[in-house]
């Protein structure tokens, strides 16, 4: 039943990411261009790959700050050779509202790259020349782009330049990035800044350009590509550039790598956009162009990255604000409230009455049923903070939130608040049931039928009193057992006031509100801090299990309120005694099968026993591309799962999968290493991975296995058999 549930969504998700690809490939379209008309044997070719954009869509450089870059993966004739892309100088990529978003192309982009034939080509000849490139391209949005390019070219004898990209293409390779020696250039670096410096060789005669709109553009992540660059100048008619180091670059780099972009060109005819540099860092002060390195040891001062205050914490939690005071406050409005709920007040007068029936006017026998009423709700409350005591003492300084630290325990308690909360909100009736053994219990004669009645009356305040109580409650579970029992007696004394008050002063039942709709309304009203709470219980479920195990207790918990539904529907007064039965019935299955779904699995003693079994728990690590490749270079066999929390069929693969032992002993005696690439939130490193392989969808789950060179791609729906096939074929 889960499983036909689980694989709708994805299956309608599938058809849909179906027609991703082709609609994609339409932002930016890739060609191969040359610069000539024909190939001569053993001269190098320059060719192109040509992206044409989309208005406002942008592919990336060789560093693209936030993005990937663009690739092309040749497939050559014999004896032929490829040279990398030669990347033009790069612009600055902003979103919409101006922030820096990664360094990259627009428009109509040329990207050069020279292949070199073999000298044994015969004249008269054509050749095929094939590539395949992969781009992620962005708008306000990213997806990734591929495309398989073919150009056509003969072998000649000469070559004349192409005549749509002859020109163009050779003005492209002209004007590459490269160092000049119209200018000199020097940088050094502190625990936080790096200064670039560039100047003038020699007095202007005519020779450079004036800068402007300088950027600088670092080939690794040595520099924040998102900051702001400063720029100055100084007393030798220089420009200094402030740049600043990226807190996730190595502390140790000695060496500036980039471009160092003029919108007016470095040269005195507007070419030369863009300024290679390639040198290491000097001592600060130094102005040549070749400065010596500098080993800089000297460690930053804290004012380098900021200081940070470190605050100790404890385990423990604190009391509400006001201390124990406010806490014993809070405990006695919230018995106090308790009083005003329709499973409680209803009968408050009456029984009250039923003290001066069984005294018979006698006023201090009266206050004595009163006094031992009270004292019934007393050791009521008494005997829980005792048994939460003893569970203190019994060891490992349990408080308030030991029983959280289970994710059994988390779920049941959500269930039980979700209960209580549809009984707030009228679904279903049990208060009504308690009140009538009340009734029966006022009835007995002596103080013994009142000590009971304020033993019930606590029982029967039970399921109203969470949203009062629960910030008292906590509190007083992780204060000692001295005030934990204050706080305990301080909701007692304010659930029994009342009884006392009226027990003195019975007269004043005349003048409480009678009962009616506003207590309906109120109880109503009060179920929502319930709801809230049964959320907060499923966010700290989240914490403690699998994904795939918060998302079946979520779907229980769906269960056990429809099956209470049912058992509500199905039990108003006056209904017929087969429905009541269906309902009855059927809300039993239902909350049976809620229960069943949303059981949390991964325990700390369902671990143990996999564990002792053989069949550990799978340990899931961050994929990346690196961590691919060091685990192949390991010899390792690796696991990817391409997932993604709204993914339903893959939350079914790893539920199916991995709760089998067979499946976790094959990976445990093999050593087996499981990368997840989560793509719940965009990721362009897993889009574009993902089409590698031609995916616009998840779940797609992949197997390297030591010495081959491609993977085994597994199918959308897998099963334990499926899994194991594939890894010992």
């Amino acid at each position: 039943m889960r499983l036909s549930r689980l694989h709708l969504l994805p299956a309608l998700l599938l058809s849909l990411a179906a027609f991703l690809p082709a609609t994609a490939l339409a932002q930016v379209k890739a060609s191969l261009v040359a610069a000539e008309t024909a190939i001569v044997p053993g001269k190098p070719v320059q060719v192109a790959l040509r992206l044409v954009h989309q208005p406002h869509w942008h592919t990336y450089w060789i560093n693209p700050g936030t993005g990937l870059v663009t690739e092309i993966k040749w497939s050559l004739p014999p004896g032929w050779t490829a040279s990398a892309i030669q990347w033009p100088a790069a612009h600055v990529i902003k979103d919409k509202t101006g922030t820096v978003t990664g360094n990259g192309f627009e428009n109509d982009t040329l990207l050069p790259v020279t292949l070199t034939p073999p000298a044994g080509l015969a004249a008269g000849t054509t050749i095929t020349l094939k590539a395949s490139a992969e781009w992620l391209m962005c708008e306000d949005v990213c997806m990734p782009g591929n495309a398989d390019v073919t150009l056509t070219l003969p072998v000649a004898a000469t070559a004349a330049p192409d005549a749509t990209f002859g020109s163009r293409l050779s003005a492209v390779v002209a004007g590459l990035p490269r160092a000049d020696a119209a200018w000199k250039v020097s940088a050094t670096r502190d625990a936080k800044n790096i200064t670039l410096t560039v100047s003038p060789a020699a007095p202007s005669a005519g020779k450079t350009a004036t800068p402007a709109d300088l950027r600088f553009f670092a080939d690794d992540n040595l520099v924040a590509y998102e900051l702001p660059q400063t720029i100055t100048r100084d007393s030798a008619g220089g420009y200094v550039l402030t740049l600043s180091i990226s807190p996730e670059a190595p502390k140790d780099a000695a060496k500036l790598t980039g471009v160092l972009t003029n919108e007016k060109g470095w040269l005195a005819d507007g070419s030369l956009r863009g300024l290679r540099i390639d040198l290491p860092f000097a001592a600060a002060g130094a102005t040549s162009a070749n400065p010596k390195l500098e080993t800089r040891n000297s460690k930053p001062s804290p004012s380098a990255f900021g200081s940070v205050a470190q605050t100790s914490t404890t385990n423990s939690q604190l009391p509400p604000a006001g201390g124990l005071l406010g806490t014993l406050f809070l405990a006695l409005l919230g018995g106090l409230i308790l009083n005003l709920m329709p499973c409680v007040f209803p009968v408050l007068g009456i029984k009250i009455l039923g003290f001066v029936n069984q005294a018979g006017q006698d006023k201090k026998k009266v206050i004595m049923h009163g006094l031992v009423f009270a004292l019934g709700v007393l050791l009521s409350f008494w005997s829980l903070a005792a048994v939460l005591a003893v569970l203190r003492a019994g060891g490992d300084q349990l408080g308030w939130g030991f029983q959280l630290q289970s994710p059994l325990f988390v779920f049941a308690l959500a269930a039980v608040m979700l209960i209580f909360a549809m009984n707030m909100s009228g679904v279903f009736e049990f208060g009504l049931s308690a009140t009538g053994v009340g009734s029966d219990l006022q009835t007995k004669s002596g103080f013994v039928g009142s000590f009971f009645t304020g033993v019930l009356a606590t029982v029967v305040a039970t399921p109203c009193s969470a949203p009062f109580l629960a910030p008292a409650l906590g509190a007083a579970l992780t204060l000692s057992i001295v005030e934990s029992f204050a706080v305990f007696t301080a909701i007692a004394v304010g659930l029994a006031g009342p009884y006392l008050l009226l027990s003195i002063f019975p007269a004043a039942v005349k003048i409480l509100p009678r009962p009616g709709a506003w207590m309906e309304t109120f109880k109503q009203f009060m179920a929502f801090p319930l709801y809230a709470t049964v959320a907060y219980l499923a966010w700290v479920l989240a914490g403690q299990t699998t994904e795939n195990g918060s998302l079946m207790a979520l779907f229980g918990l769906v269960l056990i309120a429809l099956g209470v539904w049912f058992y509500g529907r199905y039990n108003l007064p006056g209904t017929k005694p087969g429905k009541v039965r269906f309902g009855t019935v059927t809300g039993a299955l239902v909350f049976a099968l809620g229960v069943w779904t949303g059981w949390p699995e991964n325990t700390e003693a369902k671990i143990a026993a996999a564990q002792a079994a053989g069949a550990p728990e799978v340990v899931w690590e961050k994929w990346s591309p690196a961590a691919v490749e060091k685990f192949r270079a390991e010899g390792r066999t690796i696991y990817v799962d391409f997932t993604a929390r709204w993914c339903a069929t893959c939350q079914t693969n790893k539920k199916i999968v991995f709760a089998s032992d067979a499946v976790l002993r094959e990976f445990a005696a093999k050593k087996i290493v499981t990368l997840r690439a989560d793509w719940t939130n965009k990721d362009p490193a897993v889009t574009a991975e993902l089409a590698k392989y031609q995916r616009s969808a998840v779940p797609f789950n992949v197997l390297w296995k030591p010495g081959q060179p491609e993977p085994l791609l597994l199918p959308e729906l897998l099963t334990p058999g499926i899994v194991l096939d594939a890894i010992k074929g």
